[in-house]
């Protein structure tokens, strides 16, 4: 395996599969090596000072972290023919590109398919539009390099002595963004789903709070996990592997769930075939609601009240029909009726009081004119925090995780009030688009949190590119709100757990998680270099549970076994197969594309397996897996004693 890219997540899916998958990895990385921190700076100087110190002082117990994973580790500016060519990408088996800079990517990926038509890429783009065009254009040379019989490795192919490789020459573009804003969102929320969305296919897993005494807990489709013992004040524990019984049980069996009382469960509670993505709104367009304020609306509903009444005091002194009535009162309104001279009281009354309000009706209509082109003339710029706005959710950061968690929290209709120092920053579009609340200004200077209404805010996210940035702002905003509840983005994994488990200390009352978006990503982007098709991840506190889609055949763990046979506690469980429409076995609809794309025409998927049907070795079915049963479940059989 050949990992190349400039960031945390290089390092991090390096260990990945050196330390789970057992794999031999060559990192690429830059020759200027790791990340180097930036000072603290700000109101909170000494208490992130002293707590850094700390944090420092527990990563380097821990030793270097992510950054041992790799059997061989190569220094370079650019993944250039040449630095890829000594990493060994012609005799290798699979390619992971996870620069920054998608170009840099995309530039990588195409040398790379030149040199070794067969070789697995897997890129990390964040367009994701131009990843779907790229993904379908390297597949598509890989195809005809293969038929030319010009994509012949060492032996046949790279990797000729695996007897599991398969999917030679295919390509999987992911994104960290997208990997790791569901997790985000969700964590800043109590009882927010958790969703997989890709190729079609939507799994919405609910976290829910443990049942009443006496009560029965709905166990949905399946139950994926068992939070820890403390869930309901998770600040009491890591939840994560380490954290022992107490700590949450992925993909447990029945007599495990029946037997944990008293604990939270994450349940798969809906999957559906979503479709297409709908197009978005145009830019700059406000909805009708946002044409009016408040008041104007109301306004306008007590005259349109009022007239009904004169049309139906009218009809009651004239003995008129309904809409006769109704055409005279408008046209008192508007004072365009002969003068009621000759007509009894009632009649003249009512047309005094019809010309009335019609005269309270000029200005409200000119004031609704008004609003709507102010309103069309701010539309395009960015919106203030409305007065009196609480139970909201700050988010610091509009950058690539920044802007995807923002459009996950406004698809859930979370209010959100943003806040970005750079006024050209990715998410500002994004913002505009979705009329959410901007604050423009360093999230470190005084003010700017206040701004944002962080005193009445119902969680924090701390999104930014910069740890420390991340860590002052939410230090500050414990001092405002001791019990706020938080979540920071924090590069390293150690680093995020020294953090958190300091916070929790500190404040032990209130609600901290601390998230490493390499952490979140890299399962993913592992499980897609091992060849099969990650559908996407779900965090279970500081744990990951994974969605593949698995060919049955080849493994003897699932391929002639029950679907309750195949089933193993904390490893990995068989949720839906796919099928032809129409057929009442397991037939393939066919092979090649993902389960639920647009690939696999007149396909299904078939959920609520019963535990007794066959898995053959035709079948294609969508499983639930750890890490490390998903890596003794694609485990290859033989392996090259040297070499790449």
């Amino acid at each position: 395996m050949v990992v190349c890219g400039d960031d945390g997540l290089a390092h991090r899916l390096a260990a990945e599969l050196r330390g789970v998958y057992r794999e031999q990895v060559t990192l690429v990385v830059p020759p200027s090596g790791r990340r180097v921190r930036q000072p603290v700076v700000g109101r909170a100087r000494a208490a992130s000072a002293a707590l850094l110190d700390m944090v420092n002082a527990a990563v380097n117990r821990s030793g270097n972290g992510d950054q041992g994973g790799a059997d061989r580790e190569l220094e370079a500016t650019e993944p250039t023919e040449d630095v890829l060519a000594d990493a060994g990408v012609e005799r290798a088996t699979a390619l992971a590109l996870v620069y920054d800079d998608d170009e840099t990517n995309i530039r990588a990926a195409l040398t790379a398919r030149r040199l070794n038509p067969r070789l697995r890429l897997v890129l990390r783009l964040y367009n994701r539009r131009l990843g779907q065009h790229i993904e379908e254009l390297l597949d598509q040379s890989a195809a005809l390099a293969t038929r030319d019989g010009s994509g012949s490795g060492p032996d046949g192919g790279p990797d000729a002595g695996s007897g599991a490789w398969s999917g030679s020459g295919s390509t999987t573009v992911l994104s960290d963004a997208d990997t790791a804003a569901p997790a985000l969102a969700a964590t800043a929320l109590v009882g927010t789903s958790k969703i997989v969305d890709t190729d079609g296919i939507l799994l919405r897993a609910v976290e829910r709070h443990p049942p009443a005494p006496g009560e029965v807990a709905d166990p949905g489709l399946c139950t994926l996990a068992l939070l820890s013992a403390t869930s309901n004040d998770p600040a009491g524990t890591d939840g994560s592997e380490d954290s022992g019984e107490q700590g949450p049980q992925l993909l447990p069996d029945a007599a495990a769930v029946e037997a944990a009382t008293g604990r939270g469960t994450v349940v798969l509670e809906q999957v559906s075939y979503s479709g297409p993505p709908l197009p978005a709104g145009r830019a700059g367009v406000p909805a009708f609601g946002e044409l009016f304020s408040r008041r104007l609306r109301w306004s306008l509903a007590g005259l349109a009240a009022c007239v009904v009444a004169l049309a139906v005091a009218l009809m009651v002194v004239t003995g008129d029909h309904p809409l006769h009535a109704t055409y005279v009162t408008l046209l008192d309104l508007f004072s365009i009726n002969e003068p009621a001279h000759n007509d009894d009281v009632g009649r003249q009354i009512l047309q005094l009081l019809s010309g009335f309000v019609g005269l309270l009706l000029l200005p409200v209509l000119l004031a609704a004119v008004l609003e709507a082109l102010g309103t069309f003339r701010t539309a395009s710029s960015l919106r203030k925090p409305p007065r009196g706005l609480g139970g909201h959710v700050v988010l610091l950061g509009l950058g690539k995780i920044g802007t995807r968690v923002l459009t996950r929290l406004r698809e859930m209709d979370i209010p959100v009030v943003c806040v970005e120092a750079d006024p050209e920053a990715r998410g500002m579009a994004t913002a505009r688009r979705l009329r959410v609340p901007v604050v423009l200004g360093d999230v470190t200077q005084e003010g700017v949190l206040e701004a944002a209404k962080i005193h009445r805010a119902h969680s924090l996210l701390a999104l930014t590119s910069v740890d420390t940035t991340n860590l002052e702002a939410v230090l500050y905003a414990r001092s405002v709100r001791s019990r706020l509840r938080v979540v920071l983005r924090l590069y390293d994994d150690d680093f995020a757990t020294a953090v958190y488990r300091t916070l929790r200390a500190a404040h032990p009352r209130a609600l901290t998680r601390s998230r490493s978006v390499t952490h979140l990503a890299a399962p993913s982007f592992a499980g897609a270099m091992m060849g099969r098709q990650i559908l996407g991840a779900i965090p279970v506190e500081r744990r990951v549970l994974l969605f593949a889609a698995v060919e049955v055949a080849g493994h003897p763990q699932l391929e002639g076994k029950t679907v309750g046979e195949a089933f193993r506690a904390g490893a990995w469980r068989v949720l839906a197969l796919e099928v032809a429409d129409g057929a009442s076995g397991g037939g393939r609809a066919g092979s090649g594309g993902p389960v639920g794309s647009s690939g696999s025409v007149g396909s299904r998927l078939v959920w609520e397996l019963p535990d007794t049907y066959v898995l053959r070795g035709v079948d294609r079915v969508v499983l639930a897996a750890t890490r490390r049963g998903l890596a003794e479940l694609l485990g290859r059989r033989a392996r090259h004693g040297s070499g790449v």
